[in-house]
């Protein structure tokens, strides 16, 4: 039975807009929870909130890469827009002070907002000073707090920055950061092999912090740095102190979490609860940090007036720059689920990812085929807020919020999907663009083991009879081909918001 305390709590939501929290996991694959088939892990958190909320089977990233997906989801544009792709870690902001930004549009709805976890879209105005304010940042684009990893675990500085500075920066040991030029600080992996607990390529050979080696030089900052085996307990934490704070106001919660991208160095705790090594052991990892968010919620008596999106930002990597024996131990695991290609692709397992919508009470369990984007978070959490919304601003962003609530009903009829080319989804028909002869791919890209689809000619699949893309009826289909490149072409030059067709 709920507490007074409870009740009292519940009593105070009534009448109130719903909180908002997104899971944003990252390079988590479609087939890598269980309530997709995932062979060797458990997900009984997330499966328990795909078993009571509404599972999207065709729901996508923007992008088959982690940056320009982060864009897109809080900006409610194409990552092409303003040219986001992967960042170092020293990157100046990509969101600019000013733009329209899905926590912002919320925080003129009268909601509390906060980022907790891996953030990797810029810091500063390009030479950020790491031992002073760093600005701008989340605080600048419309979150009331933040605690982040700058970047990513596998790229310095590794220190934590909650709001404008580093916890625990010492002004006696100054942190200095460079991507460029070797420091006169940390070893590097490219010297020091024999420090390393992982080995790992040459782009993820520099200074090595806690036995991994990243990518970037950094000096100094001693007492500030992070412990990867501690990234469950806290961000965990953090999230939670967020809930807690803000528990009598409506609150938008952005959980970004660095599972299971690399290095995955899991907590102990998690060691052998798979049978893949450290990549299942930090899946099984992310699924016990939903859960503590959870049991958070229905802790405070917020479960029932809070929506909930489990998602991840690209799709799955086995092989990404660490020898952590993830593809020697995947077994009979299908990262991908049906589909080919992972993270990098511009085949379908690139951009489809698991995504749950979870609202005890407010929402009926079933699964919906619905084609859907998280681009379209925006404009449907404008609609379920009562937030007008400009028309040039979340311009690629369509107001679904009837399709997240209902598994009945019908979603997009056409996606864009963004890798190192551009795809288009209509229907059940995806083109994918060719693949430019002058461009060429980034040299990390050679050892990924990932199915790319960087063709130069054409490429056409009918999703309703070749999900796994094998079959490329470009050539016999040439009116559709030309329809969807001049579709891209239209989307390409679009500047305002247009209603859901």
């Amino acid at each position: 039975m709920p507490t007074g305390n409870m009740r009292q709590t519940d009593e105070k939501t009534t009448g109130r807009n719903p909180n908002i929290v997104i899971f944003y996991v990252d390079d988590l694959g479609y087939g890598d929870v269980g309530y997709n088939g995932a062979i060797g892990v458990k997900t009984p958190v997330v499966d328990r909130l795909a078993k009571e909320g509404i599972v999207f089977t065709d729901a996508h990233t923007t992008s088959a890469t982690c940056t320009p997906s982060r864009y897109s989801v809080l900006t409610g544009q194409h990552a092409f827009r303003n040219n986001a792709a992967i960042l170092q870690g020293d990157a100046p902001l990509l969101i600019q002070p000013g733009s329209y930004t899905l926590p912002g549009m919320l925080q003129k709805a009268g909601y509390r907002t906060g980022v907790v976890g891996k953030w990797h879209l810029g810091l500063g105005n390009g030479s950020i000073d790491w031992n002073s304010d760093i600005k701008p940042g989340p605080r600048e684009i419309g979150f009331d707090y933040s605690f982040l990893l700058p970047a990513t675990g596998d790229r310095v500085p590794t220190v934590y920055v909650e709001n404008h500075r580093v916890v625990n920066a010492d002004k006696n040991d100054p942190i200095v950061v460079n991507y460029e030029e070797k420091l006169d600080g940390y070893a590097n992996g490219l010297d020091s092999p024999n420090l390393l607990r992982q080995g790992a390529d040459k782009q993820h050979s520099n200074s090595i912090i806690n036995g991994i080696s990243r990518i970037g030089y950094m000096k100094g900052g001693k007492a500030a740095l992070w412990v990867d085996e501690e990234f469950p307990d806290v961000l965990t934490d953090k999230a939670k102190r967020f809930i807690q704070a803000e528990k009598d106001k409506p609150f938008f919660l952005f959980f970004s979490f660095h599972d299971i991208h690399v290095p995955r160095l899991p907590n102990p705790r998690f060691k052998g609860k798979s049978t893949m090594g450290p990549r299942g052991d930090a899946i099984a990892q992310m699924d016990w940090m939903t859960g503590e968010v959870i049991a958070e919620l229905k802790k405070q008596g917020l479960a029932d007036n809070t929506l909930v999106i489990f998602t991840s930002d690209n799709g799955p990597v086995i092989s990404d720059g660490y020898d952590d024996r993830a593809m020697e131990l995947l077994g009979n695991h299908k990262p991908g689920g049906p589909m080919r290609g992972g993270k990098y692709s511009a085949y379908e397992a690139g951009t489809r990812v698991p995504t749950v919508l979870w609202w005890p009470g407010k929402v009926k369990p079933g699964t919906s085929k619905a084609l859907v984007s998280q681009v379209d978070l925006y404009a449907s959490f404008a609609a379920l807020v009562g937030q007008p919304l400009a028309d040039n601003e979340a311009i690629d962003s369509q107001n679904l919020l009837t399709t997240l609530l209902d598994h009945t009903k019908p979603g997009r009829t056409w996606l864009l999907e963004e890798s190192y080319t551009t795809s288009l989804r209509k229907g059940d028909w995806k083109y994918i663009e060719p693949f430019p002869k002058e461009k060429r791919l980034p040299d990390f890209m050679a050892n990924k083991g990932v199915e790319g689809g960087f063709q130069h000619t054409p490429q056409l699949y009918d999703l309703s009879t070749d999900i796994g893309e094998k079959r490329n009826v470009s050539t016999e289909n040439p009116a559709i081909v030309a329809s969807m490149q001049a579709e891209i072409e239209a989307i390409r030059k679009k500047t305002k918001r247009s209603p859901v067709p």
